[in-house]
């Protein structure tokens, strides 16, 4: 394929660079011009055609080199100053996924609050749910997605663990492996597997969704090769560990939950993930008393996608909570859902999958 862009570098001297950019950045010398006194030199790697020109107006910039072998490039240096005064960044191709430790908080996210809603990917609008993102651990979206066709492209995420549960409207979506495309409803939720392509096609009836992603900061990379659907069909393909998952809300079996007086449905992630996470909806069951308990997990998420609460926290004022409200509840720290109403319904996120509940005796 011809090139036919390239980027502008200023120099003073051009023969000062060339030795850097050739030898040191091991790029290619393609162009060289006037012989007698040069004055512009082209050059190309690494993907990239730069030119190289004496007394150019721009400034110096930075260069970025994506490399296999940070450590092997440029005698290990990450970073280094070009004779130009080009800034040159050595860094990973790709760089393993960072999980940072979760920084603990009880957290209340309350829709009347009126946090506001911003513009994001393909035009979809999205409200923060979990501010502090408990230190990068996690991030929690509520979105909302225009009524129509979605403007998207087939892309991924390296994530570690991403769910997509859908609380109002439908969506259609095409996943790899997984045949045509797939369509979520309210109750509804996907498990996509780490890196797997997928492509958001039509929105409607005023879709809104829950995305959970961890850690909070993570890439998402555009494959402009792939094409969905994919021709062969692979439910039980595994991606980095993870299986797709296509939990449909009316299949549900409710069943008794870790917390007293409440019953919950199952989504199957948790063995589908092998216990990364789990998802959960519940209930209450009409059955028992509210009881204090306290959880021994990392993440405890929780959505209200209908109904209301009294949440009640050791040391905390009560919150009273209703449909769109948020909470997060950390390790060892007694709490109450009290006054539940009977249509109330709440989304449960937890990480890891399995973990140890406390019923406490009294507070």
């Amino acid at each position: 394929m011809d090139i036919r862009a390239e980027f502008r570098l200023p120099t003073q001297e051009l023969r000062d660079d060339l030795p850097f950019y050739t030898k040191t950045l091991k790029m290619r010398l393609d162009m060289i011009y006037p012989a007698d006194d040069p004055e512009v030199a082209v050059l190309s790697g690494h993907g990239l055609r730069l030119r190289i020109e004496k007394g150019a107006p721009e400034a110096p910039g930075t260069l970025r080199i994506l490399t296999d072998d940070p450590d092997g490039f440029a005698d290990g240096a990450r970073e280094l100053i070009a004779p130009n005064g080009t800034r040159i960044e050595i860094d990973e191709l790709n760089p393993p996924l960072v999980m940072p430790a979760t920084e603990h908080a009880f957290v209340v996210r309350r829709l009347a609050d009126q946090a506001p809603w911003v513009i994001g990917r393909a035009g979809m609008e999205y409200r923060d749910l979990v501010p502090s993102r408990l230190g990068g651990a996690m991030i929690a979206s509520h979105i909302r997605v225009p009524d129509g066709p979605v403007p998207d492209m087939v892309h991924f995420h390296k994530v570690g663990f991403q769910l997509i549960f859908c609380i109002n409207g439908w969506v259609d979506v095409l996943y790899e492996d997984q045949g045509g495309p797939r369509r979520l409803h309210a109750g509804d939720c996907f498990i996509q597997p780490p890196t797997i392509r997928h492509k958001v096609l039509h929105a409607a009836d005023g879709i809104e969704v829950i995305e959970i992603g961890v850690p909070a900061e993570h890439v998402t990379e555009i494959d402009h090769t792939m094409e969905l659907p994919t021709p062969h069909q692979r439910p039980g393909r595994e991606w980095e560990g993870q299986r797709f998952v296509h939990s449909v809300g009316s299949d549900g079996v409710f069943k008794p939950f870790r917390i007293p007086g409440f019953k919950a449905r199952d989504t199957t992630i948790n063995d589908n993930t092998k216990g990364v996470a789990s998802v959960m909806v519940a209930r209450p069951s009409g059955q028992d008393v509210p009881v204090w308990t306290r959880h021994h997990g990392d993440i405890l998420f929780n959505f209200v996608m209908s109904g209301t609460m009294l949440l009640e926290g050791e040391g905390k004022e009560p919150y009273r909570l209703e449909k769109g409200d948020a909470f997060v509840i950390p390790p060892r720290m007694a709490t109450r859902y009290s006054e539940p109403s009977d249509d109330l319904q709440l989304l449960e996120v937890t990480l890891p999958g399995q973990f140890n509940t406390e019923v406490l005796q009294t507070l």
